[in-house]
């Protein structure tokens, strides 16, 4: 009895030291919900990363930021991220993807290889910290801060390279809401044309719609499928990044004293990962109502701005400044990149 009533009081405990964070993260996510809709061009994760970048180096709010709500705010960064990813599934059906056609799944997985590997290698080359190069190409390649976010579980990435990958994936992301609707009719695309670039070539899916929609429902329609591929690749990319991450670690250990690897293995598919492809396997099966599946991307998008909030507050300016000109020249030309290869596979397969 005394023992069960221990583990009440721990949870308890545990709870209340969560729970300054995560009023934190819900606050701005709000405010975040609220600036788009008076700025609907502007999607909620990327208003919700500034806000936590913004909080977290204003001299009044800092260091509050960095005692009491620290635990409540990495939670709110990892385990909501996690959740949101799972939740993200839903919006994905089998059907829906297989209707686009091989063609335009080959150039899907053409433009999603391209800007992953070009993104590490330049980033590499550019001497990016840490773990940013691959987390970058992450986020340009799949969609945004969620890949980012899943790939750095199975990583244990630093919290500043994620939150500084997050900030520069978001705000890139969201250069290309004004930039792309520009180029619309002078590069020649129609408005199918237009919403398979979007779709293709924008990294978050909030900012896929924020961008397409400018073109009117056809486009609007096909960017989000061309999208919604992308995300289905998120899965085998985590499961590739841990394969390849426990055997650099197994070989690490071997090559250490005594010559044995030891430790446990992580697994190729985290289990969020494996509730992704749940989702989309519940998704595609028909059964959910339009209302579950309405509240169900409510629901993922408020976690996901509570998860960008809480990110967004792990980066710190003056150290993100030291790098602050290579990540930014990385970004750019990523971004370029993907707007190139995936125009260019638009003009081929349509």
């Amino acid at each position: 009895m005394a023992a069960r009533s221990g583990g009440g009081a721990s949870r308890r405990t545990a709870a209340a030291t969560v729970l300054p964070g995560l009023l934190v993260a819900a606050v701005g996510a709000a405010l975040a919900t609220v600036l788009h809709v008076l700025l609907p061009a502007v999607p909620v994760p990327t208003t919700a990363v500034v806000l936590g970048i913004a909080a977290a180096n204003l001299p009044g709010v800092r260091s509050a930021l960095r005692g009491r709500a620290r635990p409540g705010l990495t939670f709110a960064g990892k385990r909501l991220m996690r959740i949101g990813i799972v939740i993200l599934g839903l919006q994905l059906s089998l059907d829906d993807v297989l209707g686009l056609g091989w063609a335009t799944a080959g150039m899907v997985v053409c433009v999603v290889a391209a800007t992953f590997w070009g993104t590490v290698w330049l980033g590499r080359r550019m001497g990016l910290r840490g773990d940013q190069p691959l987390l970058i190409a992450t986020g340009y390649s799949i969609c945004g801060a969620s890949a980012i976010g899943a790939v750095s579980q199975v990583t244990g990435s630093e919290e500043e390279d994620v939150a500084a990958s997050v900030a520069l994936v978001t705000l890139c992301g969201t250069l290309a809401i004004g930039v792309l609707p520009l180029l619309h009719h002078p590069l020649g695309l129609d408005d199918v044309q237009f919403g398979r670039w979007a779709g293709a070539g924008v990294h978050d899916v909030g900012q896929v719609v924020a961008t397409a929609q400018t073109a009117g429902p056809a486009a609007l329609g096909e960017a989000v499928l061309v999208k919604l591929m992308r995300v289905a690749l998120l899965a085998p990319l985590v499961a590739a990044v841990g394969y390849s991450f426990r055997r650099r670690r197994a070989a690490a250990k071997t090559a250490g004293p005594g010559g044995a690897a030891a430790g446990p293995r992580t697994p190729l598919l985290p289990l969020f990962v494996v509730g992704f492809l749940v989702m989309i396997a519940v998704r595609s099966t028909g059964i959910l109502p339009a209302g579950v599946l309405d509240g169900a991307q409510e629901a993922q998008q408020l976690l996901l701005a509570m998860a960008m909030v809480g990110l967004g507050s792990m980066v710190n300016l003056p150290t993100l400044a030291r790098t602050g000109p290579r990540v930014a020249a990385v970004g750019l030309i990523s971004w370029t990149l993907i707007a190139t290869v995936s125009y260019a596979g638009v003009l081929l397969t349509t």
